[in-house]
């Protein structure tokens, strides 16, 4: 069995993350997705266990799509599947340096795991988690960017954070 792991902080998932796993659902026979605890990342705005919810309601209609969570290096993680490959998905022309120097370092941990690019739909190209966290966090409309059952629960969220950040 082909396993794909995706794995990112998801926070929160957005349209463009569903279109690089639908499409990775297509190619392997299953695929993690992994909520990875971010150090570079210091104030998420959704916990572990948020981030896992509204991830496993996003993929519920993928049957070969599981969630999960780590906070161990990608590299470490993908051991749990033999021959596991990482699937990242690419937006800009900038994704690519950061992530061709991370599969790189992957390959030092973990010399035979390989990562497959996967470049955005052309609609998702500007769209990020930090991109929707903003937008929810002015009050935008978030249709079109986020799984329409996960609008209520992000909104409700960036109200909370608007009140607690000042």
């Amino acid at each position: 069995m082909r396993t794909a792991i995706c794995p990112g902080s998801f926070d929160p998932i957005t349209l463009g993350h569903l279109n690089i796993i639908r499409r990775a659902s297509q190619i392997f026979d299953q695929v993690v997705v992994c909520i990875m605890q971010n150090s570079t990342k210091k104030s998420p705005m959704f916990t572990v266990e948020e981030k896992m919810d509204m991830a496993r309601r996003a993929v519920a209609k993928y049957p070969n799509v599981i969630v999960d969570a780590s906070d161990i290096l990608e590299a470490e993680y993908a051991k749990k599947y033999e021959g596991s490959v990482l699937v990242k998905g690419l937006l800009v022309a900038s994704d690519f340096e950061y992530e061709f120097q991370m599969d790189l370092i992957n390959k030092n941990i973990t010399p035979a795991l390989e990562t497959m690019f996967l470049t955005s739909g052309a609609r998702y190209t500007f769209l990020s988690s930090s991109v929707v966290r903003e937008l929810a966090m002015y009050g935008a409309d978030l249709s079109g960017l986020v799984p329409d059952e996960l609008i209520d629960e992000i909104e409700k969220k960036a109200a909370q954070w608007r009140k607690a950040n000042g």
